[in-house]
Order: structure tokens, then sequence, then C-alpha cells
């Protein structure tokens, strides 16, 4: 999908990044009530959260993904790792950023490999060098939206077995190469506005069952982000999360990073 141009963030505090110093504005959201008990009725109890936190010391943590981990961030800096303009604009930023202002001392290193448009078979053209090389200790995928979307939209020859089939490939190579990385793969989502209506629904939900089959089978924490997004959007507006369907706003990125966050037990 296009490359969502999301509005620029300052660096965070240690206390509200996730709301204020995201470039959230409350006085742009109060048709829609207080922030904070916004996300609080968004986000659910029911989400689980690992027993001990998912990442320890020292360690190499690694977002990969499409434009909505990419989110806007600079080829240049990539090698360097907790970079805001390496990390982009979006929900992979806020996640590493609270992870960095919570445990300044934990010696993380966070990168993010993100490219816009990426499918499944484009991620594991690029593995060695964006993923292998870099070694990770901790691996969060988010994929699925354009293997669904250019067939249904672009005339792409995609199927829903190649998306799984693919996905296994590309897990089971990524163990082989670091059998002691922790996996965290992220459910593909849309909102029905902008890009997307009621006829996307049917067939993007098999892809979503797939991408739980693939962490299922993985033994990798899930984020199920569709789920997420359907209770906010009982709060707020579908535009307010993710105003074309597809690409989370400033709100819909903080959303998916507290969901993150709570998933791998920061």
């Amino acid at each position: 999908m296009p490359q969502h141009e999301p509005s620029n963030q300052s660096q965070p505090s240690r206390r509200g990044f996730m709301i204020g110093s995201a470039a959230i504005t409350a006085a742009g959201f109060a048709t829609f009530g207080d922030v904070d008990s916004l996300f609080a009725e968004a986000t659910s109890d029911s989400l689980p959260t690992a027993k001990t936190p998912l990442i320890g010391m020292n360690e190499i943590v690694l977002f990969q993904g499409d434009s909505i981990t990419d989110a806007g961030r600079s080829r240049e800096a990539a090698k360097d790792p907790n970079s805001f303009s390496a990390m982009g604009k979006g929900y992979a930023w806020m996640a590493a950023s609270q992870l960095l202002v919570d445990s300044p001392d934990a010696g993380l290193q966070i990168f993010n490999r993100g490219i816009s448009g990426d499918k499944v078979f484009q991620l594991a053209d690029r593995w060695q060098a964006d993923c292998l090389d870099i070694k990770p200790n901790v691996l969060s995928i988010l994929v699925g939206v354009n293997d669904f979307a250019h067939v249904f939209k672009h005339g792409y020859d995609g199927t829903i077995e190649k998306y799984e089939s693919d996905y296994h490939a590309l897990i089971q190579r990524t163990k082989e190469a670091l059998p002691n990385v922790k996996l965290i793969l992220c459910e593909p989502f849309i909102l029905k506005v902008g890009l997307v209506d009621e006829s996307w629904v049917p067939g993007f939900a098999e892809y979503r069952a797939a991408a739980k089959r693939v962490a299922e089978k993985a033994q990798a924490v899930f984020v199920p982000y569709q789920e997420m997004f359907d209770r906010a959007v009982k709060f707020a507006p579908p535009e307010v999360w993710a105003a074309d369907g597809v690409h989370p706003s400033t709100f819909g990125a903080a959303l998916m990073a507290r969901w993150w966050l709570k998933a791998v037990g920061a």
C-alpha cells in the first residue's frame, strides 16, 4: 500500500510519551472525550501478557514489516540503533521509545527495517541483510495487508496459501539461523474506512487467520491488532485510528505500541 506520512513527533519523555510526546494534542481530540480514558477503554484486559518480560538486558530488538512499520524511517540512518530518524514515526518508534525511557540502562539496541509495500516474499528477498545479519534477540514482524490488498486491488497473483507457506518458510529460516530468537508476530488488520469497504472483510479474515496459525506453529507471541482496532472503533470513529483503513494515525500507532508492549511484558 502507499506509504502513510505520519505527523512529526518529538523525542519522548519518560511519562506520557504514548499520548503527549508523540505529537498528540488533546485539544484536537476533545470531541471524543478524555484521551487517557479513551485509550484505557480501547485496551483489552483480555490481551495475554508475558509472564516474564520478553526483552532482557543488552538485547537487539528488530521491527520488520511493510509501510505500517516503515512509517517514514530514514534509510541513511538505518544502521544506527535507537535512532529517531531510523525508527520512523509509527508504532515501532513509540514502542521502542517507551522501552528506552523505561529502561535507560538496559543496553538495548533497537532497529526498524520495515519497507513500504512489502509482501512476505519481499521480506524473504532481503532477509539476510535486513534480519539475519543484525542477529536480533527479539524479532517482531507485521506483514500481510499487501499480500491481500495487492491481489484484491492491483492484480498481484498471490494466494492465501502462498502467504502462509512463505511466512512459515521465513520463520523456519530465521529459527535455523537464530535458534534462540524470540518471536513476536503481529496480526495484520484493516478498518472499514477510506480505502477499505465491506468487500475486503471476508478475504482478509483468511490472511489474519493464516498469520495466527504461523504464530502458533512458531510458538511466537501473537499481537491481535484486529481485535484491538475492533474495540477501538466502539469508542471513536475508524478514521481517528486509520483514516485510509490501513495506515494508522498517530492515535492508532500509539494504541498499537501499547498492545505490543503489553504483549511482550514490558
